[in-house]
């Protein structure tokens, strides 16, 4: 008996882990050359908080849902980057699907200001695919055949 009532806690346990995991999107990172300002090379410059950062620190995206780091990239010569974390696109629209406007705090930090969407049940979101760079390889050999 003791242990159908492991099993029965651990199931609820599962089943509200899945459900979380179905309310909240996925957080999405892409690199993208930084911004740099002429007199501060070395350094990525911030849109959002209109201030430069150096390599190797994050600031938040405000007004925005979001963060980015500045990085540097490990080419030969090295460039900056910057590595951007936000919500990613908005759920396909689904009516069985809506934006959970209680649960969703639009000023908490990254992630937690992302949308959270409540689904009738056994329903999934399905998000919108991205299109993917292609990787270095494929670039260098499209630049040859030119």
């Amino acid at each position: 008996m003791k242990y159908l009532v492991v099993l029965a806690i651990f199931a609820l346990a599962f089943a509200a882990e899945e459900k979380a995991d179905d309310e909240r999107p996925k957080t999405y990172r892409r690199l993208i050359p930084a911004d740099v300002l002429r007199d501060f090379p070395g350094m990525c410059f911030a849109s959002t908080r209109c201030a430069t950062v150096e390599p190797g620190n994050s600031w938040d995206l405000a007004p925005f849902c979001g963060k980015s780091s500045c990085v540097i990239s490990e080419d030969e010569p090295p460039r900056l980057l910057e590595l951007v974390e936000d919500c990613g696109p908005l759920p396909i629209a689904n009516p069985k699907c809506k934006l959970d406007t209680e649960k969703t705090n639009k000023t908490a930090p990254f992630p937690g200001c992302c949308p959270i969407f409540t689904c009738e049940a056994g329903v999934k979101l399905e998000y919108p695919e991205l299109p993917t760079p292609p990787p270095e390889d494929e670039k260098k050999e499209d630049k040859k055949e030119a």
